[in-house]
Parts: structure tokens; C-alpha cells; sequence
């Protein structure tokens, strides 16, 4: 099924973002790992694997829109290097993500796609769900300390 050019380039730029948000959240979640968090691993390791999910669905609507995946494209990765970095880089991140999927949702409508719509409105709340996980870190830290937070992000975790 042939789609609209526009929406083809904002879906592939959606998936230089999906793919850019894997490669950082995976260093992220290695990292606290490395430090011994691994409450905190497991849960960016979570959010890693979703973005992988949307990678994956945003590649399949490309392809059945007869468009070409462009997979070689990353933005610019933005590492923490304190735990309170690497959470407000990827929540930076999370809310931009939020603003696009909204703009690309508006545009799919525009060319009535209403499967991409449906796509991008699921990938959406997944997204809105990495913010309120952020908002909630950001909430911990500031009424426990980030001694007391990371504490409790130490404590073992199975993988």
C-alpha cells in the first residue's frame, strides 16, 4: 500500500528517535548495573526493550506503506553520567517523544492513515508511561535524597 511521502519521512524520523532512545537507555542501564543498581538496571532495561518494540512496529508500517526503513540514522545520544543525569536526559528525551508522536498522530489524521494513527497513538501512551516513570524518579529523589534513592535502587534484583 502506497503512503503519503510526508508521513513516510516523519514515521522514519520517529524511528531514528526509537533507535537513538535503545542505544541510550541500554548505556544507561549498563552503567547502573555497574554501580550496583540494579533495581534501577531492570527498569531502564525495561524501557530499552519497549523502545525496541517501537522500532520494530514502526519498521513493519514502513514497510506496509512501501516505504524503506531507515535504520542507519541516530540523533545525538546524550549519556548520563550521574544517575540524576541519565533520568532527566532520557525524560528530556520522553517528553519530546511525547510532543512528535502527538505532531505525527495530527499529520496521519491529516492524510487519513488511521492505521498509522492507531500506531502512533499505542507507541504514544507507552511513551507518556517512560514520563510518569521519570516524573515518579524525579518525585523520589527530591523527597528522600538521592542518597536514600539510590539506597533503594541497590537492593538486588533478578534479572
Amino acid at each position: 500500500m502506497k503512503g503519503n511521502q510526508i508521513l513516510l519521512a516523519v514515521l522514519n524520523d520517529r524511528l531514528a528517535d526509537e533507535l537513538t532512545a535503545i542505544n541510550q537507555y541500554m548505556v544507561h542501564s549498563e552503567m547502573c548495573e555497574n554501580w550496583g543498581y540494579g533495581k534501577l538496571h531492570l527498569a531502564i532495561r525495561k524501557q530499552a526493550m519497549d523502545e525496541m518494540h517501537h522500532a520494530e512496529w514502526l519498521i513493519e508500517r514502513i514497510i506496509f506503506l512501501d516505504g524503506t526503513p531507515t535504520v542507519s540514522k541516530l540523533n545525538d545520544i546524550k549519556i548520563g553520567k550521574t544517575v540524576v543525569e541519565m533520568i532527566q536526559n532520557d525524560d528530556l528525551d520522553e517528553l519530546d517523544a511525547v510532543r512528535t508522536y502527538n505532531e505525527a498522530i495530527i499529520l496521519a489524521r491529516e492524510v487519513a492513515d488511521e492505521g498509522s494513527v492507531e500506531l502512533l497513538t499505542k507507541i504514544l501512551k507507552m511513551e507518556e508511561g517512560h514520563v510518569d516513570w521519570a516524573d515518579i524518579q524525579h518525585a523520589q529523589i527530591a523527597q528522600m535524597g538521592i542518597e536514600n534513592y539510590l539506597v533503594n535502587q541497590a537492593e538486588a534484583a533478578s534479572s
